[in-house]
């Protein structure tokens, strides 16, 4: 672990073990709160050495970063695969990913501007003005989820350190390495000493660090049961969270549907699923479904299943086998009440197949229930409307995509959705956070993006000058009267 700019280590490890065969990738310290005390206090204690840092040096610190990132691309590629099971494409697409959020840096701390407020608009405020500043909250905890190890928690701490804050890192216990990696990264282009503070952990250490009153801020994604759990222990600190989601794909008759079968199997499938933004639900019109599902089948046929450091495999493993009961569960579920299992519905090990249910009935759990895995729901409707009504039943508010022709009913659906996002013609993604997401309803609060992490990781302050006792305001009028 890194605490107060040393990296420590402790007699009891966790076991990091990979979900392509259960091999020991690693291992770390396992943290308690002992050393959660010395992270938060470190972070507070050195919260001014990164807010001093003038803007153009935290640019220069980023852009060494990211050549250090790329530099030692292969070695993220090969640990991101074992720990997390990422085929080779993923796991290089998330290096290219965080190497690109680290490029627009520059664009990012753009975004950090105030304001002169003027006072004579107002006859209260006349002989004042007002400057508006942008400033660091000061430390924030960043609790990361275990799909996206290494680029989700960059995407948090990248912006935390460019807005000045200090920042108390907790990494997923399943797969923390390649953050480990990462942190060492940021620590030799220049982040200063005891600035950042990565933690390794059992989950309850979460709750516990977002309880501690020096925490200024947590930014958590991960599922909305916990993301609860965090904000009732948190107390009075800026929340941001990505929680759970339940993304549709709404396919209207109009749609070109080879472009969604192709788009809704590639949303729901991408790394076996476990994505919030993943599509985790398909409404058809009942008019062009039965070509649809004949396409979506044909589509399905292109993934294949295995060993993740094969390049031509497509889909590797669940994270771990309670994930493989729960995917199978909701499955067993949807089956026994009335859905056709038109393929998959089997797994081996963490493998689990890609599977297509149809005419799956609204009892059925997993059409409200997140899935996080390699499954295809799809539910037959009449018309649009109908289409809406149920996708706005669900609890959760974060992606959803629709796939038309009629500029028209693109623009009513993605109104009328309560998402955070819609997309027209493709799946969700999220990406480098160039366009902001974030999630309505029990999907989380505040919105993510370039630009938009920093405005949620800052706070305004207002400085009121009151210009009439130095008669400054007396003689500005005076010179514009003559």
């Amino acid at each position: 672990m890194l605490l107060n700019g040393s990296w420590k280590s402790l007699d009891q490890r966790i076991e990091v073990r990979s979900p392509i065969d259960g091999g020991l990738v690693g291992t770390v310290p396992s943290g308690s709160e002992r050393e959660a005390d010395q992270a938060v206090d470190s972070s507070y204690a050195h919260r001014s050495a990164i807010r001093t840092i003038p803007a153009v040096e935290k640019i220069e610190i980023f852009q060494r970063a990211r050549e250090l990132l790329l530099e030692n691309k292969g070695s993220f590629i090969t640990v991101l695969t074992l720990e997390a099971g990422k085929p080779l494409s993923n796991a290089e697409g998330e290096v290219k990913a965080t190497a690109e959020r680290l490029k627009l840096t520059p664009e990012e701390y753009g975004k950090i501007r105030g304001e002169h407020i003027p006072g004579d608009w107002s006859d209260e405020t006349v002989g004042t003005s007002a400057d508006v500043l942008r400033e660091p909250l000061g430390v924030v905890l960043a609790i990361s989820p275990f799909n996206y190890p290494l680029y989700i928690t960059a995407t948090k701490v990248i912006p935390a350190l460019l807005a000045g804050n200090s920042v108390v890192v907790k990494t997923s216990s399943q797969d923390p390495l390649s953050f480990l990696m990462f942190a060492r990264i940021l620590e030799v282009a220049g982040i200063p000493s005891g600035a950042m503070n990565v933690i390794t952990g059992r989950g309850p250490l979460g709750e516990y660090l977002a309880s501690q009153e020096k925490i200024n801020m947590l930014t958590f994604t991960g599922s909305t049961e916990v993301g609860k759990r965090l904000a009732r222990v948190a107390g009075l600190k800026r929340l941001h969270m990505e929680l759970g989601g339940k993304g549709c794909a709404i396919v209207l008759a109009d749609a070109d549907l080879d472009l969604a079968a192709k788009e809704t199997v590639k949303g729901s499938l991408s790394y076996t699923g476990q994505r919030c933004d993943a599509v985790s639900r398909v409404f058809v019109e009942e008019t062009v479904a039965d070509s649809f599902v004949r396409k979506v089948l044909k589509e399905v046929e292109t993934y294949k299943v295995g060993d993740p450091r094969d390049p031509d495999v497509k889909l590797g493993p669940l994270i771990n086998h309670s994930a493989v009961e729960r995917v199978h569960s909701l499955v067993t579920d949807a089956v026994g009440k009335g859905a056709k299992l038109l393929t998959g519905g089997k797994h081996e090990g963490n493998y689990y197949h890609p599977t297509v249910l149809d005419k799956v009935p609204d009892t059925a759990e997993v059409m409200w229930e997140e899935t996080f895995g390699p499954v295809i729901p799809i539910r037959r409707v009449k018309d649009v409307d109908e289409a809406i009504d149920l996708a706005n039943r669900s609890k959760y508010g974060l992606d959803s995509c629709v796939f038309t022709n009629n500029i028209n009913y693109a623009r009513k659906v993605a109104k009328r959705l309560e998402e955070g996002e819609v997309t027209i013609n493709a799946a969700p993604r999220h990406g480098v956070g160039y366009y902001p997401f974030g999630g309505n309803k029990e999907s989380g609060l505040g919105r993510e993006g370039i630009g938009y992490s920093i405005e949620e990781m800052t706070r305004l302050k207002t400085i009121v000058y009151n210009w009439r006792p130095a008669r400054v305001w007396a003689d500005l009028l005076e010179s514009q009267t003559g």
